[in-house]
């Protein structure tokens, strides 16, 4: 039997009906705390296909399908619907399909809500998918699906290319500092706020280089950016403030982390430091049963499947904690483009990873029905 990877035709693109959903869902704009209008477009072609589907209390939208009888296995896809801002022309040209959220990650959700509509379930098996809000700010989706369900297994929806999976993803911290000082004179001796900011940043890399001694993978280490600054005055006073991004490896917490920062400038009253994000690290294991559904997914489809680990987060550190169940991440697209103005997605790359869904999701299903007997 061929196994070679389906191609696409991109002068047909547009008549294909997978591609009109994509096509659509990327044209609808739904920046974080905007994405009712997105929500409706997936329950809608949600139901099209066959599936049960609703938007929930919080606003996410959720699309149900089952092999009939009590249910007794339930497994989650969850992707998320929001974007960063910035608006990219919504075009195909090549096969290529160019628009903000592409990628990131109405493609990868997409793909899962095609490819698990078409998968055989068994009886008392469940698949539900989520395109969940806020995914790019703080996850309020992911938090109430978090706090309400319990399923057997999750595939998360995020960029991968079609023939990758996802094990981990990196954790993080979010830190805003803010000083407030006494306006003088610039020739004065006495530092600005924004001085005292600078020095605190200073002091905090210096801290993450000893703490990451020894340690050589990326993946391994702490990292951090500033993603905001500012300074100003009103004669009185100065105030500076930096926001700074903590990419938190599994060896040590979030809150562990933000202990050691506070160590910085402990007793100074014109330091503020306020803390928040707190998400924590995952790595599946390669002999996960998500990880296995996924790559044996991907052979079946002609490719050769390649493992990643990510130093970003996603709702996979929201989740994967509280659910204790297999879980791993997939999905079409480059996931270098994610919030680049060069976001665009491979249509023949997409119509590969609707059928590795589907594979997966049976191959999945089958494992976890034979393990429970």
């Amino acid at each position: 039997m061929n196994t070679a990877p389906a191609a696409i035709n991109p002068d047909a693109a547009s008549s294909d009906a997978s591609v009109r959903f994509l096509h659509e869902l990327v044209r609808t704009r739904s920046v974080t705390a905007s994405e009712r209008p997105a929500v409706e477009v997936f329950v809608e072609h949600a139901g099209t296909l066959g599936y049960d589907a609703h938007i929930d209390d919080v606003g996410n939208g959720i699309a149900s399908r089952s092999g009939g009888g009590p249910i007794n296995l339930d497994i989650v896809l969850l992707g998320h619907i929001d974007t960063v801002p910035g608006d990219i022309p919504v075009r195909i040209e090549d096969g290529i399909l160019h628009g903000r959220g592409s990628v990131d990650a109405k493609g990868p959700l997409a793909a899962m809500l095609i490819g698990a509509s078409d998968a055989t379930l068994p009886a008392g098996v469940r698949v539900r998918v989520a395109a969940a809000l806020g995914e790019e700010q703080d996850s309020p989706g992911a938090q109430h699906l978090r706090d309400t369900w319990r399923p057997d297994a999750c595939l998360i929806g995020e960029p991968s290319g079609w023939d990758g999976v996802t094990l981990g993803y990196k954790g993080r911290l979010v830190v805003t500092i803010e000083i407030t000082t006494p306006c003088g004179h610039s020739a004065g001796e006495d530092r600005s706020a924004a001085d005292i900011a600078m020095a605190w940043w200073r002091d905090a890399m210096d801290l993450i280089d000893r703490l990451n001694a020894d340690r050589e993978t990326v993946f391994d280490t702490v990292r951090a950016t500033i993603v905001g600054m500012n300074s100003e005055s009103d004669g009185l006073s100065d105030h500076a403030v930096i926001r700074g991004s903590f990419r938190v490896p599994q060896w040590i917490s979030p809150e562990g982390l933000g202990s050691e920062l506070r160590t910085i400038f402990r007793g100074d009253h014109r330091v503020a430091l306020r803390l928040g994000g707190f998400e924590a690290a995952h790595r599946s294991s390669r002999n996960d049963a998500v990880v296995r559904a996924v790559t044996g997914a991907i052979r079946s489809v002609g490719g050769r499947p390649h493992p990643k680990l990510k130093t970003g987060t996603c709702d996979m550190n929201v989740v994967a904690s509280a659910w204790d169940c297999p879980i791993a991440a997939y999905g079409p697209g480059d996931s270098s483009l994610d919030h680049s103005p060069e976001e665009r997605l491979d249509l023949g790359e997409f119509a590969r990873s609707i059928r590795v869904v589907r594979e997966a999701v049976e191959r999945l299903t089958l494992e976890l029905v034979e393990t429970r007997g």
